[in-house]
């Protein structure tokens, strides 16, 4: 199998069309590292940890293998040991059989700069894109596949792997973008060519958005399912702000702290109403949306297609006319009746319940089902915690797994 690579736009093999319809097998071939309690566990190193699209599994990509793992029973899925060295990038597409693999620094066979596109059911590479620099991201929507560089942005079509759109972007070293996954809208979040500014493309509808997000460059963010709502963070790390796609329109904004710090992940609930946050301090907060879903007379299928309905609100102030009468909202300052004469802390929404992390590591939280929040750390850990909707406070811990054993 071989490859060329030009400059201009990033070449592909030809390939049959690709199918993803068929699940992970679960029976390992020969070639293949199977299921097992491995021997040489303190020599490895866990490269990355990325939820699927619905965040019911998660992949991680080692230095010598990538394994997936189910989160509810949580188990290990199955791994994969290429022979080849280690993937730093390991991208699902839900639960189907098709992955998106890069590989890492000591990778004999796929290099950094080479997206793999690989089908465990016939447990082969299907596609190949190689580029000139070091890829930063893959994401992967039934329709698209996103290959990130740091200074630019390739959408390809899933089904014939034709180059569709290129995007431009400020430096980009986290690989940041984020796709919709509702087949009836096609939502792309990236940042923009300048700080703080983050590009909003609506594919179907020929829509191209510019919102100034934050003063600082943009740290994280993250869509919901029908991309109709984008949460963002700054390097700064203390204001998470959530904004209408549509127009741009900010409609609230959350206070992880004071002191500045590193996000590592946000998350958005399913039902919009929640909001995750974990970042360097080592905890995970939760925040009340302050986003209404109307049209209780239409099917569950209707409300998902069409999403939240989107309060327009033009100021932080006119924002407090978005929150529910009903208990469930954050808390703020006893000071807000002083906004706009007390620094802007005093007024602030802050988180409504959280998690404290006894680990000194890198974390990424996503929403489980039935109010819990679960957790992955770049030292191959696993939390599923639990927190009261009501009254918020202290999450409970449910579980714990060590699911790696990392290098030391």
């Amino acid at each position: 199998m071989t490859s060329t690579t030009l400059s201009a736009s990033p070449p592909l093999l030809p390939r049959p069309a690709i199918e993803p319809t068929q699940p992970p097998v679960s029976n390992d071939p020969p070639s293949f590292t199977p299921i097992h309690d491995a021997s040489d566990i303190n020599q490895i190193e866990l490269l990355s940890v990325s939820w699927n699209q619905d965040y019911g599994c998660f992949a991680a990509g080692t230095s010598q293998d990538f394994r997936i793992y189910n989160c509810q029973p949580f188990k290990e899925t199955f791994r994969r040991n290429l022979k080849t060295g280690g993937f730093k990038i390991v991208e699902m597409l839900f639960r189907c059989n098709i992955l998106a693999l890069v590989g890492g620094e000591s990778n004999s066979h796929y290099p950094p700069n080479k997206v793999i596109i690989w089908d465990d059911h016939q447990s082969r590479c299907i596609g190949e894109f190689a580029f000139r620099s070091e890829v930063r991201a893959v994401k992967l929507r039934r329709d698209r596949i996103v290959v990130v560089l740091e200074h630019k942005i390739y959408v390809y079509g899933f089904m014939d792997l034709k180059l569709l759109h290129q995007i431009e972007t400020s430096a980009n070293p986290r690989g940041l973008c984020c796709l919709s996954h509702h087949s009836n809208t096609s939502v792309l979040a990236c940042p923009g060519l300048y700080r703080g500014l983050i590009r909003v493309e609506h594919f179907g509808l020929n829509i191209m958005k510019l919102i100034n997000a934050h003063d600082s460059h943009i740290a994280c963010l993250t869509l919901t399912l029908d991309g109709l709502l984008l949460a963002t963070a700054s390097t700064k790390g203390t204001l998470i702000r959530i904004f209408n796609t549509m127009d741009g329109t900010r409609l609230q904004e959350v206070r992880r702290g004071v002191d500045r710090a590193d996000i590592y992940s946000i998350a958005l609930s399913p039902n919009f109403q929640w909001l995750a946050v974990s970042s360097d301090k080592g905890t995970v907060h939760i925040f009340h949306l302050r986003v209404r879903v109307f049209g209780g007379h239409s099917s569950s299928q209707q409300s998902s297609v069409q999403g939240p309905a989107l309060l327009h609100q033009n100021s932080s102030t006119s924002l407090d006319a978005l929150i529910p009468p009903s208990t469930g909202a954050n808390p703020s300052s006893s000071l807000s009746f002083m906004r706009g004469v007390l620094p802007k802390y005093f007024s602030s929404e802050w988180s409504f319940a959280r998690f404290h992390l006894p680990e000194d590591t890198q974390f990424i939280a996503a929403f489980g089902s039935q109010n819990t929040v679960v957790v992955v750390g770049m030292n191959g850990s696993f939390y599923r915690c639990s927190f009261d909707p009501v009254h918020g406070g202290e999450m409970l811990q449910q579980e714990y797994v060590r699911f790696l054993k990392t290098k030391t």
